[in-house]
């Protein structure tokens, strides 16, 4: 087997130990037998609450395991297709096995990645609020940029996009937009994405074509579950009701259907302006248990990093990825050192390689970094 062969062979074999060791293979079958013999209990769907999740619990534990054997199965078989090409010296068969490794490489790689999402709220649906910071009209237009990535991004994987609320900017762009994102593993993704996101380009604002520096928060917390509880006390919440002001047209409501809840103990502020106003209740009193539940979840990992306190801080020393787009080409990830010239493809949502760069370092939540000479 060729250098380069063997070398994928071990980069495979090195992922399929660690989804391995993050699946606990040893006792992974016993577990599905229990999980089988629960859901044989005739009384199971009395709860059902109950009886839906331990289902979605059996089957990614059914598609874990799947997913596993399958990888491992085509590891050796492509071995064994090499060692027979060479024997036979048909550079064909090696050919296509060496193609076929390649490829397996990279979704073992992903799976090993996926393998991390395994946090108590990973597997959850997600909010994801986008918030212009310093910069003014330019900033507005960054907030824009930055909402496009993220639901092209979501969208190629898939994803449900729903927009919650959207505030626009006075000359461009937007001031804040909220979204729900419903998909597997959709907050396990995107939750390191909360944080400042710097831009630093020629201004398409400014006549005189200087570069300027803006930044944008994005703030990102799981949609809670129906079997988890979250209490908020009536006495702690104000709501307000306002005029939605949209984009024109059809989008401006005429009645005083939006909802906007503020949780006084924690000045967390709530918006939803696309449905009625009944609908915009419930919506945004989901969207404060959510927060309030993202934040025992921080505390419980001892990793608030004074999110809440600096949410609204966007601007120097607070950033978590800078987005360089002029005198050249690149997105560098603070936290984890990762960076690609290609700043184009992220911003058409391609960042699965920064995603996982920061997954795999164990970052997450709102992070801090001091600004890097990068501009």
């Amino acid at each position: 087997m060729r250098a380069d062969a063997e070398n994928t062979v071990a980069a495979i074999e090195k992922s399929l130990k660690l989804l391995a060791q993050r699946l606990d293979w040893e006792t992974a079958g016993h577990r599905l037998e229990e999980f089988n013999a629960m859901t044989e209990d005739p009384k199971l769907w009395d709860d059902p609450d109950r009886a839906q999740k331990l289902m979605r619990e059996r089957q990614m534990l059914v598609d874990a395991m799947d997913r596993y054997s399958k990888m491992k199965q085509e590891l050796s078989d492509n071995i064994e297709l090499i060692e027979m090409g060479e024997m036979e010296n048909d550079q064909d068969i090696v050919s296509e096995a060496e193609a076929a490794l390649k490829s397996l490489k990279e979704r073992a790689a992903q799976a090993e990645i996926e393998a991390l999402l395994d946090g108590e709220a990973d597997g959850n649906d997600t909010f994801l609020e986008i918030n212009s910071g310093a910069g003014g009209t330019e900033s507005c237009d960054w907030a824009s940029m930055l909402a496009r990535m993220y639901v092209r991004w979501a969208e190629a994987h898939g994803y449900k996009v729903e927009l919650q609320s959207e505030t626009p900017g006075e000359e461009a762009g937007i001031k804040s937009v909220a979204y729900k994102i419903s998909g597997p593993n959709a907050y396990g993704w995107l939750k390191s994405e909360s944080g400042v996101h710097r831009l630093v380009r020629i201004s398409p604002y400014d006549s005189a074509a200087r570069r300027h520096t803006s930044f944008s928060s994005v703030w990102v917390y799981p949609v809670v579950d129906d079997n988890i509880e979250i209490e908020v006390n009536p006495a702690d919440i104000r709501i307000d009701t306002y005029r939605s002001s949209g984009a024109g047209g059809q989008h401006v409501n005429t009645t005083d259907s939006a909802v906007r809840i503020t949780h006084i103990p924690t000045n967390i502020v709530v918006t939803s302006s696309e449905k009625s106003q009944h609908q915009n209740r419930d919506i945004a009193m989901k969207a404060l248990k959510s927060r309030l539940y993202q934040m025992e979840l921080e505390r419980r990992t001892a990793s608030i990093q004074e999110a809440h306190d600096n949410k609204g801080d966007a601007g120097w020393g607070n950033q978590i990825r800078s987005y360089v787009l002029q005198p050249y080409q690149m997105v560098k990830d603070l936290r984890t050192g990762y960076e690609t010239s290609d700043s184009s493809g992220v911003l058409d949502g391609d960042l699965d390689g920064l995603m996982a760069a920061t997954l795999a370092m164990g970052v997450s939540g709102m992070g801090r970094a001091e600004a890097q000479g990068d501009d």
